[in-house]
């Protein structure tokens, strides 16, 4: 059975120690830094960050969530983030005590993260990998940048990571109240990125696995839906209130569908532009909603017609690198530049990819399922849109975990080899009983 709690003296201390120099070391970093993690101009909001700061002291003085249009509210974006950024400019002051205290807090997001590492990975392997896990993570280039930049990354990163066990959990125990809590983490975590709202269906494969019957899964399902409806309503009556129509999540002026159609940048070829006239070459990745949708789907429709394969590799393999072998660490910290960010990216996935082959050893499928569909889930929703490193962050601690279990595995061989010595002959002596 999934546990939260930690009873082995040793284990939580260790845990401690970690969480408590992660919390050091990041909050080290963001003061010392400060505003060096400032993407864009705070006089000339050109940048995610410095639009989020903008729109929180709009909100506050106000009263009006805008974003990208100047002065009118707006549902360019979800309002998770800008309230949250909001509150503690309230607290802390909008001079920059407020952006100060939002990165501390984010420091102790980072920390806390640790403990729910640990519960995942020691559910998924044991309490040697899940240490292991946590040291990785508190190792990891891009936490310290996520723990200063003015992003919702690091909220939305732990919102999932709260999310994995009451999965579990409530599975297990078949009761309502997990499928309720599950209900509120899916609402939340759609309030920084509407993506996450199906997050819950992975559950259809969790209940066939664990032999639900027909009764169990519609009710569940219904309390998960009603109390994700109940706490999105707020938002919807929003902007029922201001805008006089009905939006789901966001009405944004940029498509990420039709921008995930542009591959490394490169322009259409000229053939495009002749099988479709009405298009112009230098406004095609421009517009949004029904007519970027439009434009996207007909540059599918040429190019999985006249380029095939590649294609075909833009939207398997090219996707997957775009979201993890680039790290989400976009300025040089404490003497480790791009470049070293990058290369040591690239070989924490590689040795992940290592770590879910060798798993198969070392735990069951009952126990990986979760995080193998969380993973699959959160890179799959992400392949028909544009992808980069931010977008797979907050994947990245669930990858990590079978990093973990690569390291364990090249640590200590013995361990594993025995393991398969011994299950050999108990199936041979059952076989000659049978």
């Amino acid at each position: 059975m999934f546990s939260y709690a930690i009873t082995d003296s040793k284990e939580k201390r260790w845990l401690l120690g970690l969480m408590l120099f992660v919390l050091v070391m990041s909050a080290s970093i963001v003061l010392y830094y400060g505003d060096y993690f400032l993407l864009g101009d705070p006089a000339n909001p050109n940048n995610d960050d410095v639009k989020y700061i903008q729109t929180a002291k709009l909100l506050l003085n106000e009263g009006t969530l805008a974003y990208n249009t100047g002065m009118e509210p707006s549902a360019f974006i979800m309002p998770g983030f800008p309230l949250i950024l909001a509150g503690f400019l309230a607290l802390f002051g909008q001079d920059g005590g407020g952006v100060i205290a939002f990165r501390l807090f984010q420091c102790v997001l980072q920390a806390g993260s640790l403990y729910f590492v640990f519960i995942i990975a020691r559910y998924m392997f044991n309490s040697r990998i899940a240490l292991i896990a946590c040291m990785v993570s508190a190792l990891y280039p891009p936490d310290y940048f996520s723990s200063g930049v003015i992003l919702s990354e690091s909220l939305f990163r732990i919102v999932i990571l709260m999310l994995v066990p009451a999965l579990i959990s409530a599975v297990q125990a078949r009761r309502w109240q997990g499928y309720m809590l599950i209900g509120m983490l899916t609402a939340a975590a759609a309030y920084f990125k509407p993506h996450a709202s199906l997050f819950p269906a992975v559950l259809l494969i969790l209940w066939w696995k664990e032999k639900y019957s027909w009764k169990e899964m519609l009710k569940f399902t219904c309390m998960i839906g009603l109390t994700y409806m109940v706490l999105l309503s707020p938002w919807w009556i929003r902007n029922l209130i201001t805008f006089d129509r009905f939006i789901l999540f966001t009405d944004s002026g940029g498509s990420p569908f039709l921008l995930g159609t542009q591959i490394f940048n490169w322009n259409l070829p000229a053939g495009f532009f002749e099988a479709y006239p009405q298009y112009d070459p230098s406004t095609i990745y421009h517009g949004a909603d029904a007519d970027a949708v439009s434009k996207g789907l007909d540059i599918l429709k040429y190019g999985f017609t006249h380029q095939p394969l590649l294609y075909l590799l833009w939207y398997t393999l090219g996707k997957f690198i775009g979201l993890y072998f680039e790290a989400y660490c976009w300025l040089p910290l404490l003497g480790v530049g791009l470049i070293e960010a990058h290369i040591i990216q690239g070989l924490l996935v590689i040795m992940s990819l290592i770590g879910m082959r060798m798993s198969r050893k070392t735990s069951s499928w009952r126990h990986r399922l979760p995080l193998l569909l969380t993973i699959l889930y959160f890179t799959g929703i992400y392949m028909p849109f544009i992808t980069f490193s931010r977008y797979g962050y907050p994947n990245m601690v669930f990858l990590l975990m079978y990093t973990a279990a690569a390291i364990d595995y090249f640590l200590h061989p013995h361990d594993y080899h025995l393991k398969t010595k011994v299950k050999k002959p108990s199936v041979q002596v059952e076989q000659e009983s049978a």
